[in-house]
């Protein structure tokens, strides 16, 4: 049977970085992995990191959620992944920051793989700064954010690197009694061993909440905006830093005046990162949030919005 492991946890909290990893691993262990991904949106930013890695079986779920709403293209993608490769010994699901883990964890439960699939569990990766701030989320985000990580068999507390030592041992403390049976681990980058995760799993019995708290009717939506010109790296930082705290997430390919080719831009609850691209990627930026609609480049706007 081909183990299966879910990556849950909000928007930016470094879902990816840990998938990369993980997948990095596992093939210096000689393993064949492979990746179902979804998507909040219509483009495939994180999975074009995955395939970056290369040599890694790989499906998307684009525009939705892995969840009861969308459990037939689940079916239909893993059905997939399994028909065009024989040799898969691990598959790494990571589900969109708007979805609910159980949800996704309850689409995978299909007949179809009930002799083939061994589902070890959720590892939830938890963003240490947000949950310190949680309260300026709004009532419907928090929630999904809480739940995330109430379902966790392991939570890892990415991102302590931002925090003082005594807002560490406040997250730490905070989320054990929050989810009293998922160990904790703290990390930077989302970096772990995943013979660490492996051993959690399977030495601990997991069950997962049938009580299913839906995903529908949040108030989260995505847009996604199309450079027709190059930008000013620091006026568009500045820009960046102007949005509300309605903005959760923003990723994407932003075109640098005097550069090139794009570089891969990534914003996370106040964080900016940029990383330099060596072919040339469309210049496109996703955004994700509560009341985007209106979001638009102040000044020269290199943007034309595609919904």
């Amino acid at each position: 049977m081909i183990d299966v492991y879910l990556f849950s946890g909000f928007l930016g909290s470094g879902k990816t970085s840990l998938l990369l990893h993980t997948i990095a691993q596992l093939k210096e262990q000689g393993k064949k992995p492979a990746v179902l991904m979804n998507e909040f949106g219509a483009l495939p930013i994180d999975s074009n990191a995955v395939e970056g890695v290369g040599q890694v079986p790989l499906k998307e779920l684009l525009d939705g959620c892995i969840c009861c709403s969308g459990s037939e293209k689940t079916e239909a993608q893993l059905q997939g992944l399994l028909e065009e490769n024989d040799d898969i010994d691990v598959i790494l699901i990571e589900t969109t920051g708007a979805a609910h883990p159980v949800e996704a964890l309850d689409a995978i439960y299909s007949p179809l793989f009930a002799d083939r699939l061994n589902i070890k569990g959720i590892v939830t990766v938890a963003d240490s700064k947000r949950w310190l701030e949680r309260d300026k989320l709004s009532p419907q985000i928090r929630a999904l954010f809480m739940e995330q990580i109430r379902h966790a068999h392991l939570l890892i507390a990415n991102k302590v690197d931002l925090l003082t030592e005594e807002e560490v041992a406040k997250v730490t403390f905070e989320l054990s009694n929050f989810n009293e049976s998922a160990p904790i681990i703290q990390t930077t980058g989302a970096k772990m061993g995943f013979t660490f995760i492996e051993k959690v799993l399977s030495s601990s019995e997991k069950s997962a909440d049938k009580q299913i708290i839906t995903g529908k009717g949040l108030p989260l939506s995505s847009k996604l905006l199309t450079f027709t010109k190059s930008v000013n790296k620091e006026e568009f930082e500045d820009w960046v830093k102007s949005l509300p705290d309605t903005v959760y997430r923003m990723k994407g390919y932003v075109p640098i005046s005097g550069s090139k080719n794009p570089f891969l831009f990534q914003y996370a609850y106040g964080m900016v990162n940029w990383l330099p691209e060596y072919v040339k990627m469309e210049p496109r930026l996703v955004i994700i949030g509560e009341g985007i609609e209106s979001i638009n480049y102040e000044g020269v706007n290199p943007f034309s919005d595609e919904i």
